[in-house]
């Protein structure tokens, strides 16, 4: 939509008027004229003024002039000030206490929440309450043989079956457990590194006993305790030395003195095989093949690879059967061994054997 001064000037440039002539033939002075051409409301004397000559000037060019004096009027409208009272919106008078208590309901409802449930303050200060009176409190555990594993406090003590002892027993006491273990025997203190493992003489009779590991330990906190794995050595030792001294001297021997053999292959000739041993708890286990022989201690997650060449034997004393899953590989097919239950100590070979049949790979369990 044009404007008022607009409309006024083009009408006039169109007509071939100048400012002389409209001057002469309507009494409008030329400052008059070219005001309101301009729209400069601010040269007249008042607004009476200005709409007087504006209806003047358009009626003397032929326009409409009450057309133009809406559009000046609407002009000063969009060019007055809003009055400050419609701009300010008035407030309720509860919004500010409103703002106030649902902010501070919030924050409590926000710590609550935090401090019960994402933290958990209160059952993690009831759980560090309790171990701690835990770690204060001394225990008596019996160890009965088998593999155990157990966090220990300082004071703990640990009972060890003995027929040497006159009370049956003999008492382990742990009397640390601050960065290194200290465990207190009848043979003096025996001091354990985290991630130590080590044989442990309880009685001071130059006998080994016990294999004992420390797998965690704290080097700040002494009521964290430590965590200790325990295996009795003695009997599974004695076991697997014992059944050293029964290796036969021929096939035909062990076909004869032990019991029906395990048939993993046959029909092959004698060839290389291997044992993929993995192991998913604690077990001594010794083996021999191609003349040599190998004893060591194994952890849950070890793996050991054998391999018997030239068609000899594997034999493998094992203190804890279940505690390993074994494989054997033959003539490109891998077959599962499952054999023993927990905690059996036995004596294994695996070999060839020769019949009128042709060869075969078997497991022999060794008395």
């Amino acid at each position: 939509m044009e404007s008022y001064g607009t409309l006024l000037k083009s009408t006039r440039e169109q007509k071939n008027l100048d400012y002389e002539t409209v001057e002469r033939e309507t009494t409008l002075t030329r400052q008059y004229l070219i005001a309101l051409e301009e729209e400069d409301a601010a040269a007249f004397p008042g607004e009476p003024y200005l709409v007087g000559f504006l209806r003047t000037y358009a009626e003397y060019l032929g326009l409409e002039s009450e057309e133009l004096i809406k559009l000046y009027h609407a002009k000063k409208i969009q060019e007055s000030p809003v009055p400050p009272g419609l701009l300010e919106r008035n407030r309720p008078k509860f919004l500010i206490p409103l703002i106030v208590v649902a902010s501070t309901l919030f924050v409590v409802g926000l710590g609550l929440y935090l401090y019960f449930g994402l933290f958990k303050v209160p059952q993690r200060l009831a759980e560090k309450a309790q171990l701690a009176q835990e770690s204060t409190k001394a225990h008596q555990y019996t160890f009965d043989g088998q593999t155990q594993t157990r966090r220990l406090y300082k004071g703990d003590q640990i009972l060890v079956p003995s027929t040497n002892d006159e009370d049956g027993y003999i008492i382990l006491t742990i009397g640390s457990t601050l960065g290194s273990l200290a465990v207190e025997t009848p043979a003096g203190r025996q001091m354990f590194d985290l991630s130590e493992e080590r044989d442990l003489d309880v009685d001071g009779d130059g006998i080994k006993d016990l294999i004992l590991y420390l797998s965690d330990i704290s080097a700040t906190d002494e009521s964290r305790g430590a965590e200790v794995r325990m295996l009795l050595r003695d009997e599974s030792y004695s076991a697997l030395v014992a059944s050293t001294t029964q290796e036969p001297d021929s096939v035909e021997d062990v076909a004869a003195t032990q019991k029906p053999a395990t048939v993993i292959v046959r029909g092959v000739q004698p060839t290389q095989f291997t044992l993929n041993i993995s192991f998913r708890g604690p077990c001594l286990l010794r083996y021999q093949s191609d003349g040599v022989t190998d004893e060591n201690y194994y952890q849950s997650g070890d793996v050991l690879n054998i391999t018997a060449t030239r068609g000899n034997p594997i034999r493998l004393w094992i203190s804890n059967h279940n505690a390993l899953k074994i494989q054997v590989v033959a003539d490109a097919r891998t077959y599962d061994l499952d054999l023993g239950r927990a905690g059996e100590v036995m004596v294994e070979e695996i070999r060839w054997l020769r019949d009128s049949s042709g060869s075969r790979l078997v497991v022999l369990e060794l008395d």
